[in-house]
Order: structure tokens, then sequence, then C-alpha cells
């Protein structure tokens, strides 16, 4: 990954604005969006150590996600008292296994993952520069079984008046970047001038976003 140490940095001073200490309410709402079923493989790229993880876990018996940071998936097991099976693997890589739980340490664009039938993306997309959301969506592609499906939690407001990450990624982009995908919004939130990111950044628009993306069926 381009500017890795951009986020080992981030995680060792714990700048770490991007975390969320609960259960992303979003994923809480639109999960059944995506037609889950228990036996589904669930992939979290750029996971950090979410609570997300631990709430997919109890919907899922394989959960598996990638982060950069080491000091990010240590703090995971460690602040839920989970002591995970750790081994080596290929390149710059360590596998992390605890029950439902497996979380690879190292670079996302060559970690050994497997094919996943739900991909959730909650700030992995809107942490990546323009230049590299191309090479990220068709790693996407390539690890989606071939009826499987993306929960997408996206931005969008106007680049030039704040420097990411994160970056805005709108509807229009994910459709040049999951061309021949269906790209479904589920929901969108513009909020008005009283919302915090938006009177604090100056921002004329700020919209969080959730999209659903398939393969389309021939």
């Amino acid at each position: 990954m381009k500017d890795p140490e951009f986020w080992h940095n981030k995680w060792a001073a714990n700048q770490i604005g991007f975390h969320l200490d609960d259960v992303n309410p979003l994923l809480i709402k639109y999960w059944e969006q995506t037609k889950p079923s228990r036996n589904d493989k669930v992939l979290v790229p750029l996971c950090g150590k979410s609570e997300d993880l631990v709430w997919l876990a109890t919907k899922h018996d394989q959960v598996q996600g990638v982060e950069l940071s080491q000091i990010a998936v240590r703090a995971f097991f460690s602040e839920h008292f989970y002591t995970p099976m750790v081994t080596p693997v290929s390149g710059q890589h360590e596998l992390y296994q605890f029950d439902e739980l497996s979380i690879y340490t190292g670079d996302f664009f060559t970690a050994p993952l497997d094919k996943a039938d739900i991909i959730y993306d909650r700030a992995a997309l809107i942490a990546l520069p323009s230049d590299m959301r191309v090479e990220y969506a068709e790693r996407l592609k390539q690890l989606l079984t071939n009826d499987g499906r993306i929960l997408l939690v996206s931005l969008d407001y106007a680049q030039e008046e704040m420097s990411g990450p994160p970056f805005s990624v709108p509807h229009s982009e994910l459709l040049k970047l999951f061309e021949g995908f269906s790209v479904t919004s589920l929901y969108r939130n513009e909020d008005d001038a009283n919302q915090p990111k938006k009177a604090k950044d100056d921002l004329s628009r700020f919209a969080e976003e959730v999209f659903l993306i398939e393969p389309r069926q021939a």
C-alpha cells in the first residue's frame, strides 16, 4: 500500500478519529439488505480495531479482516480479552485467529485473503486517495464470489473544500469504479448547517451514504 507510514503513524500516535467506539448503527440497520446467511464468509478491509468485527462475528461463522497496523490488531484482541493464535504467513503478514475471527496484518493488496460472500467497507475506500481507489475496487471485485455483495459506507462533500482522508467518493464515482455492477443507494444523510462536521470544516455540503453493490446477473 502506498504511504503505509501515514497510517502506521496515525495508530502509533493514537490519532484515530476515524475509529468508532461502538458498532456502526448503519451496519446494524442495513446489513439485512445483503441478504446474509450464517455461512456467508465476510471480509472487512482496512478493519482497524472496529467493534463491527465483533458484531459480525455474532452473525457469521467466518469473519475475515485485514489491517495494515499491527498496533490496531493487537489492541483489538487485547481490548476484548481475546487470546488469538498468531501465525506468520507469506510475505510481511501475520494471521491472528480467534473463534469466528481471522485478521491479517499487513498490506491489503498482498494479503492471502479468501474470497468473500459479503464485503463490508465502512471507511476503507474513503481512506484512499483517488489514484489508489481504482486498484482497491479491482481487488474487491477479485475477492468477491460470483453472487457476492458489498455493503459500502461513503461520504459526499466538495473535495476542494477539505483535504482528506476521509475523501469524498460520491455515487457517480462508485458507478465508474464498479462498472458492470449494480450500485444501489440505501441511505443518504444530507446534514443541515448545524451538523458538527459540516460546521467545523465550513463545508457547503456533507453527506454520509450507504450503498449495496452487486454483480449484475446475466
